[in-house]
Protein backbone atom coordinates (compact mmCIF):
# COMPACT_ATOMS: atom_id res chain seq x y z
CA UNK A 1 0.00 0.00 0.00
CA UNK A 2 1.44 3.29 -0.86
CA UNK A 3 1.52 6.11 1.70
CA UNK A 4 -1.08 8.42 0.11
CA UNK A 5 -2.95 5.46 0.67
CA UNK A 6 -2.45 4.44 3.94
CA UNK A 7 -2.94 8.17 4.77
CA UNK A 8 -6.60 7.77 3.30
CA UNK A 9 -7.05 4.38 4.82
CA UNK A 10 -6.50 6.35 8.51
CA UNK A 11 -8.32 9.09 8.02
CA UNK A 12 -11.31 7.56 6.57
CA UNK A 13 -11.29 3.74 7.71
CA UNK A 14 -11.18 4.66 11.64
CA UNK A 15 -14.12 5.50 13.17
CA UNK A 16 -13.49 9.25 14.51
CA UNK A 17 -13.81 7.63 18.26
CA UNK A 18 -12.23 9.44 21.14
CA UNK A 19 -8.27 7.74 21.57
CA UNK A 20 -9.13 7.37 25.15
CA UNK A 21 -12.65 5.07 24.75
CA UNK A 22 -10.82 2.09 23.56
CA UNK A 23 -8.32 -0.25 24.59
CA UNK A 24 -5.20 1.41 25.70
CA UNK A 25 -2.29 0.95 23.00
CA UNK A 26 1.36 1.01 23.60
CA UNK A 27 3.41 3.34 21.83
CA UNK A 28 7.31 3.25 21.60
CA UNK A 29 8.29 6.50 20.43
CA UNK A 30 11.80 8.14 19.98
CA UNK A 31 13.18 10.08 22.96
CA UNK A 32 12.70 13.89 21.77
CA UNK A 33 8.83 12.76 21.21
CA UNK A 34 8.63 12.61 25.11
CA UNK A 35 6.80 16.41 25.59
CA UNK A 36 4.69 16.38 22.39
CA UNK A 37 3.04 12.80 21.94
CA UNK A 38 1.54 13.15 25.40
CA UNK A 39 0.23 16.83 24.63
CA UNK A 40 -1.21 15.02 21.73
CA UNK A 41 -2.97 12.18 23.34
CA UNK A 42 -2.84 10.81 27.35
CA UNK A 43 -4.45 7.54 26.29
CA UNK A 44 -1.40 5.75 24.99
CA UNK A 45 1.09 3.82 27.68
CA UNK A 46 4.21 5.37 26.30
CA UNK A 47 7.73 4.00 26.27
CA UNK A 48 10.78 6.27 25.11
CA UNK A 49 14.04 5.66 24.22
CA UNK A 50 16.60 5.03 21.19
CA UNK A 51 14.59 4.52 18.30
CA UNK A 52 17.85 1.78 17.88
CA UNK A 53 16.32 0.20 21.16
CA UNK A 54 12.65 0.21 20.00
CA UNK A 55 13.60 -1.27 16.64
CA UNK A 56 15.23 -4.21 18.27
CA UNK A 57 12.46 -4.55 21.33
CA UNK A 58 10.03 -4.73 18.24
CA UNK A 59 11.49 -7.81 16.16
CA UNK A 60 12.17 -9.40 19.33
CA UNK A 61 8.23 -9.52 19.74
CA UNK A 62 7.76 -6.89 22.41
CA UNK A 63 4.05 -6.45 22.85
CA UNK A 64 3.29 -3.16 21.02
CA UNK A 65 1.15 -1.02 18.85
CA UNK A 66 2.19 2.04 17.18
CA UNK A 67 6.46 2.93 16.68
CA UNK A 68 7.39 6.62 15.80
CA UNK A 69 11.46 6.71 15.68
CA UNK A 70 13.37 9.84 15.32
CA UNK A 71 14.24 8.08 11.61
CA UNK A 72 13.39 6.44 8.98
CA UNK A 73 16.09 3.92 8.75
CA UNK A 74 13.95 1.92 11.74
CA UNK A 75 10.43 1.65 10.49
CA UNK A 76 11.62 1.13 6.96
CA UNK A 77 13.94 -1.95 8.14
CA UNK A 78 10.90 -3.48 10.12
CA UNK A 79 8.73 -2.97 7.07
CA UNK A 80 10.74 -4.70 4.76
CA UNK A 81 10.88 -7.32 7.64
CA UNK A 82 6.86 -7.13 7.53
CA UNK A 83 6.73 -6.48 10.95
CA UNK A 84 5.21 -2.87 10.78
CA UNK A 85 2.38 -1.70 8.11
CA UNK A 86 4.05 0.92 5.61
CA UNK A 87 5.32 3.81 8.05
CA UNK A 88 4.31 7.96 7.31
CA UNK A 89 6.89 10.72 7.80
CA UNK A 90 5.12 12.90 10.34
CA UNK A 91 7.38 15.17 11.52
CA UNK A 92 10.62 16.99 10.54
CA UNK A 93 13.52 18.59 13.07
CA UNK A 94 16.61 20.19 13.35
CA UNK A 95 20.38 19.64 14.97
CA UNK A 96 21.70 22.04 17.41
CA UNK A 97 24.73 22.79 19.91
CA UNK A 98 23.77 22.74 23.58
CA UNK A 99 26.11 24.00 26.13
CA UNK A 100 25.77 24.64 30.14
CA UNK A 101 24.07 27.60 30.35
CA UNK A 102 26.95 29.53 31.85
CA UNK A 103 29.52 28.21 29.16
CA UNK A 104 32.46 27.44 30.77
CA UNK A 105 33.94 26.45 28.01
CA UNK A 106 33.54 29.74 25.88
CA UNK A 107 31.57 27.66 22.93
CA UNK A 108 30.88 30.33 20.33
CA UNK A 109 30.55 28.30 17.21
CA UNK A 110 30.49 24.48 16.55
CA UNK A 111 33.70 24.90 15.26
CA UNK A 112 35.39 25.55 18.34
CA UNK A 113 34.37 22.11 19.31
CA UNK A 114 37.65 20.76 17.90
CA UNK A 115 39.52 22.63 20.02
CA UNK A 116 41.70 20.69 22.72
CA UNK A 117 40.13 19.76 25.74
CA UNK A 118 36.34 20.76 24.77
CA UNK A 119 34.54 17.79 26.57
CA UNK A 120 31.78 16.49 23.68
CA UNK A 121 29.16 14.02 24.34
CA UNK A 122 27.66 12.55 21.07
CA UNK A 123 24.52 10.29 20.59
CA UNK A 124 25.90 6.77 19.93
CA UNK A 125 26.73 4.71 16.49
CA UNK A 126 23.43 3.66 15.35
CA UNK A 127 21.15 5.72 17.65
CA UNK A 128 19.22 8.29 15.21
CA UNK A 129 20.89 11.69 16.70
CA UNK A 130 24.36 9.81 16.97
CA UNK A 131 24.23 9.19 13.00
CA UNK A 132 22.56 12.92 12.25
CA UNK A 133 25.80 14.43 14.42
CA UNK A 134 28.39 12.67 12.43
CA UNK A 135 26.73 13.94 9.28
CA UNK A 136 26.92 17.17 10.60
CA UNK A 137 30.45 16.53 11.60
CA UNK A 138 31.17 15.48 7.75
CA UNK A 139 29.37 18.01 5.96
CA UNK A 140 31.27 20.51 7.78
CA UNK A 141 34.80 19.00 7.72
CA UNK A 142 34.82 18.62 11.73
CA UNK A 143 35.77 15.20 11.94
CA UNK A 144 38.59 15.79 13.86
CA UNK A 145 35.79 16.32 16.97
CA UNK A 146 35.01 12.93 17.57
CA UNK A 147 38.97 12.97 19.36
CA UNK A 148 36.93 14.79 22.13
CA UNK A 149 34.21 13.03 22.55
CA UNK A 150 33.99 11.95 26.29
CA UNK A 151 31.07 10.23 26.37
CA UNK A 152 28.58 8.20 23.28
CA UNK A 153 24.92 8.07 24.74
CA UNK A 154 21.67 5.97 24.47
CA UNK A 155 19.42 8.76 23.47
CA UNK A 156 19.03 12.38 23.07
CA UNK A 157 17.84 12.86 26.59
CA UNK A 158 20.95 11.48 28.00
CA UNK A 159 22.58 14.16 25.76
CA UNK A 160 20.88 16.91 27.46
CA UNK A 161 21.49 15.28 30.75
CA UNK A 162 24.98 15.14 31.00
CA UNK A 163 25.18 19.21 29.43
CA UNK A 164 23.08 20.40 31.41
CA UNK A 165 24.91 18.84 34.53
CA UNK A 166 28.26 19.96 33.57
CA UNK A 167 29.63 16.63 33.13
CA UNK A 168 30.13 17.64 29.26
CA UNK A 169 30.86 20.84 27.65
CA UNK A 170 29.00 20.41 24.52
CA UNK A 171 26.09 18.11 23.08
CA UNK A 172 24.66 17.41 19.60
CA UNK A 173 20.75 17.25 19.92
CA UNK A 174 17.54 18.18 18.62
CA UNK A 175 16.09 21.89 18.52
CA UNK A 176 12.98 20.21 20.29
CA UNK A 177 15.22 19.09 23.39
CA UNK A 178 16.53 22.34 24.38
CA UNK A 179 12.89 22.66 26.19
CA UNK A 180 13.30 20.08 28.34
CA UNK A 181 16.25 21.31 29.57
CA UNK A 182 14.69 24.31 31.63
CA UNK A 183 17.11 26.87 31.10
CA UNK A 184 20.06 24.43 32.00
CA UNK A 185 21.40 24.79 28.98
CA UNK A 186 22.36 27.10 25.95
CA UNK A 187 22.50 26.87 22.04
CA UNK A 188 24.97 27.45 19.28
CA UNK A 189 23.51 27.15 16.05
CA UNK A 190 24.82 24.79 13.28
CA UNK A 191 25.39 26.02 9.66
CA UNK A 192 22.75 25.16 7.24
CA UNK A 193 24.93 23.81 5.14
CA UNK A 194 25.83 21.14 7.81
CA UNK A 195 22.15 20.03 9.04
CA UNK A 196 21.29 16.92 7.90
CA UNK A 197 17.79 15.72 6.51
CA UNK A 198 15.41 14.03 9.82
CA UNK A 199 12.58 13.39 9.69
CA UNK A 200 10.45 11.09 11.57
CA UNK A 201 7.98 7.90 10.73
CA UNK A 202 5.56 6.38 12.32
CA UNK A 203 4.08 3.01 11.79
CA UNK A 204 1.32 0.53 13.71
CA UNK A 205 2.78 -2.61 14.35
CA UNK A 206 1.53 -5.91 12.25
CA UNK A 207 1.23 -7.61 15.73
CA UNK A 208 -1.16 -5.44 17.21
CA UNK A 209 -4.38 -6.63 18.89
CA UNK A 210 -5.71 -3.62 19.19
CA UNK A 211 -5.57 -1.99 15.32
CA UNK A 212 -8.51 -0.14 14.76
CA UNK A 213 -7.12 2.11 17.99
CA UNK A 214 -3.62 2.08 16.57
CA UNK A 215 -4.77 3.35 13.85
CA UNK A 216 -7.06 6.18 15.30
CA UNK A 217 -3.33 7.31 17.76
CA UNK A 218 -1.73 7.45 13.90
CA UNK A 219 -4.84 9.66 12.54
CA UNK A 220 -4.39 11.87 15.35
CA UNK A 221 -0.95 12.50 15.11
CA UNK A 222 -1.71 13.28 11.43
CA UNK A 223 -4.58 15.47 11.82
CA UNK A 224 -4.37 19.17 12.07
CA UNK A 225 -4.55 19.25 16.15
CA UNK A 226 -1.35 16.56 15.96
CA UNK A 227 0.69 18.84 13.73
CA UNK A 228 -0.43 21.58 15.38
CA UNK A 229 1.01 20.51 18.85
CA UNK A 230 4.08 19.07 17.04
CA UNK A 231 4.49 22.42 16.01
CA UNK A 232 4.44 23.83 19.40
CA UNK A 233 6.83 22.00 20.22
CA UNK A 234 9.50 23.05 17.89
CA UNK A 235 8.91 19.83 15.25
CA UNK A 236 8.90 20.99 11.53
CA UNK A 237 6.19 19.30 9.14
CA UNK A 238 6.52 17.58 5.93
Amino acid sequence: MKRAALLCVIALAVPAAALGSGPRITVLAASSLTNAFPAISSAPRYSFAGSDQLAFQIEQGAQADVFAAASPKYPEALYAKKLVYEPVVFATNRLVVIVPSKNPAHIGSVYDLKRHGVRVVLGAVGVPIGDYTRKVLAKLGLNAVLKNVVSDEPDVRSIVAKVALGEADAGFVYVTDVLSANGKVATVTIPARGQPTVKYEIAVIRSTKHLAAAQTFVREVLSRNGRGKLRLFGFGLP
